[in-house]
């Protein structure tokens, strides 16, 4: 079946707007010209891809399978255009990374600020997400390369995760729970008191709920956020317990805002991890990056 690509890139922008007009100021042509690029491909394909009205655009069944590939399709050839734009300089380009707040936050700040001074030409975009979210978004091509929490089930056979910088989770408590303090105590102890836990679909959360599960210890959370900072500043005014990376209260801890409670079970360490796509490759600017990350 031979379909000119124009039909495709058409159809990409429609799909990913949901908007014909939208796709006509993007791609700058007239509104009719898109809705006949629609039809057309509609024809050649024997299928329906929208649902339309007057009030808004819907991608059919078929719609959202064909879509599911031209994004990942469109995305390659956009990556191969950036790297032969690179290819002889670093004179301009972007890097596009996946990365939860907290990465950005205590990790990744230092790393931006010493790309810019090396390459100040290129653009760092940077998309938050919890852990599914990036995975996704290296899966469609949206990202050069993600970093998170290892280990990471989300990550597919597509995919090559390289552990990077070993972090240590800890539980800490605030000075309104000071019995806890300077003693060691079991997780089955902890049980008694109350939580404050990251949400559901974050890799933090689910190694929580599976240390919890192998020591046979029922903890249910009062409150579930999405920001650590969010959980370490409630812990702080006494609303309970939160668990985090130790570097992540280095500040809270020399001001004795808050204290490490010391567990008598082992917490495994974890690492932070570069997660990059096998079939996509790095743009330039993106392996000038991760050579910069230790």
């Amino acid at each position: 079946m031979d379909i000119n690509f124009e039909l495709y890139k058409v159809f990409y922008h429609v799909a990913s707007s949901l908007s014909f007009s939208e796709a006509a100021a993007r791609l700058f042509i007239s509104q009719s010209a898109v809705s006949q690029s629609i039809k057309t491909l509609e024809e050649r394909l024997n299928i329906q891809l929208f649902f339309r009205n007057t009030k808004q655009v819907k991608l059919t069944k078929d719609g959202e399978i064909l879509f599911k590939h031209i994004e990942q399709a469109y995305n390659l050839i956009k990556s191969a255009e950036r790297t032969i734009d690179e290819i002889h300089s670093l004179e301009q380009g972007e890097v596009r990374i996946g990365a939860s707040d907290t990465i950005c936050k205590y990790y990744l700040l230092p790393y931006f600020k010493a790309f810019h001074k090396l390459y100040p030409k290129i653009k760092i975009l940077v998309t938050n997400g919890t852990s599914p979210k990036c995975v996704d978004l290296l899966k469609q091509g949206s990202v050069d390369f993600i970093v998170s929490n290892l280990p990471n089930h989300y990550v597919t056979s597509s995919m090559e995760a390289k552990p990077i910088k070993p972090i240590q989770d800890v539980f800490i408590a605030g000075t309104q729970f000071k019995e806890l303090e300077n003693r060691i105590v079991s997780l089955k102890e902890l049980e008694k008191y109350p939580f404050l836990m990251l949400e559901h679909k974050t890799t933090t959360r689910e190694f929580f709920d599976s240390m919890l599960v192998k020591n046979d210890v029922h903890i249910i959370p009062e409150i579930e956020l999405g920001s650590i900072d969010l959980l370490v500043e409630m812990s702080k005014i006494g609303l309970g317990l939160t668990f985090v990376w130790k570097n992540c209260i280095e500040e809270q801890l020399s001001k004795k805002e808050v204290f490490i409670v010391n567990i008598k079970e082992e917490i495994p360490e974890r690492s932070l991890g570069i997660i990059t796509h096998k079939h996509i490759p790095l743009s330039i600017g993106a392996k000038r990056f991760i050579s910069l990350l230790h």
